[in-house]
């Protein structure tokens, strides 16, 4: 069942946003630019939801049908504590997320930990998934940055602002950058149980294989953006996708772990450069 919410994005009066009901929960949905288009699938990081592709999505809609969802225990999307937050399940809600629309190639695109996802997706449903965009997404723990500023404890949830300031702060390039509040409070919807289950399902996803060894065998056009100035994961590890064959590695000097909050033009060019090569469209 396809449920529509009647709540557009503020600043995005096109939007379209629905809740499809899963088998595990509902999961929120969010559509922009023409249903004919070629299909973007948009998957957001670990802690973040819809919203933080918000900046970037009206510089894609000329030429895509652009997609993004909540991820199971994210943003506007159900948040049970029974289901599995594994990396592979949250890649198959992914995908019957689209069944559901009627999407049958999509490019699938993905931010952070959404990368992994998108991975997975493409894993498992290969004849969906056209080609693959990350964006600052690890390809494995050994290129993670740990920060104790980033722990928080289940006494301290939900947690205050300024707690959320300092577990998001190394998201971006520059200290003292000010994360927009409705991202905080995407955070702060979810539940201490959905934050850190997602959390380990990545660890246990990466952990088991890196990221270019699944992408390596998948033969699907790869394209790796990455802020030079990351401070989540190595920026010099996305030279670790060049085992991919044909993988587009571009760097973008001054910007963080978020180029699409911090700089959606440029990161728009890069992904609207590889996106204009393989897009497929509505049949």
């Amino acid at each position: 069942m396809t449920v529509s919410d009647g709540n557009p994005h503020v600043g995005d009066e096109t939007t379209e946003s629905s809740t499809l009901s899963l088998d595990d929960g509902d999961i929120h949905v969010c559509q922009d630019g023409p249903r004919d288009a070629p299909a973007l699938l948009l998957i957001h990081g670990s802690a973040s939801s819809t919203r933080s592709w918000d900046r970037l999505v009206p510089l894609l809609t000329g030429s895509h049908r652009v997609i993004r969802i909540d991820l199971l225990g994210h943003g506007r999307s159900a948040k049970p504590a029974g289901p599995s937050y594994a990396v592979p399940d949250q890649a198959r809600r992914a995908g019957e997320a689209l069944d559901r629309l009627g999407v049958g190639r999509a490019i699938v695109a993905g931010h952070s930990s959404g990368g992994a996802v998108a991975t997975a997706l493409a894993e498992r449903r290969p004849d969906l998934v056209t080609a693959l965009a990350l964006v600052n997404t690890g390809p494995g723990m050994h290129a993670f940055i740990p920060s104790e500023s980033a722990v928080i404890t289940p006494s301290q949830w939900p947690p205050t602002d300024e707690q959320l300031r300092r577990f998001a702060g190394t998201a971006f390039s520059r200290a003292g950058y000010r994360i927009p509040q409705e991202l905080l409070d995407e955070v702060r919807m979810m539940t201490y149980h959905t934050l850190t289950a997602t959390m380990q399902g990545i660890r246990d996803y990466l952990e088991q294989r890196a990221l270019p060894d699944r992408l390596a065998v998948l033969g699907r056009p790869l394209l790796v953006i990455f802020g030079e100035d990351d401070r989540r994961w190595r920026s010099s590890s996305a030279a670790d996708y060049r085992v991919v064959p044909g993988a587009e590695v571009e760097l973008l000097p001054g910007l963080g772990h978020s180029p699409i909050l911090e700089d959606p033009e440029r990161t728009a060019r890069s992904l609207l450069a590889f996106t204009a090569v393989h897009a497929v469209r509505a049949d």
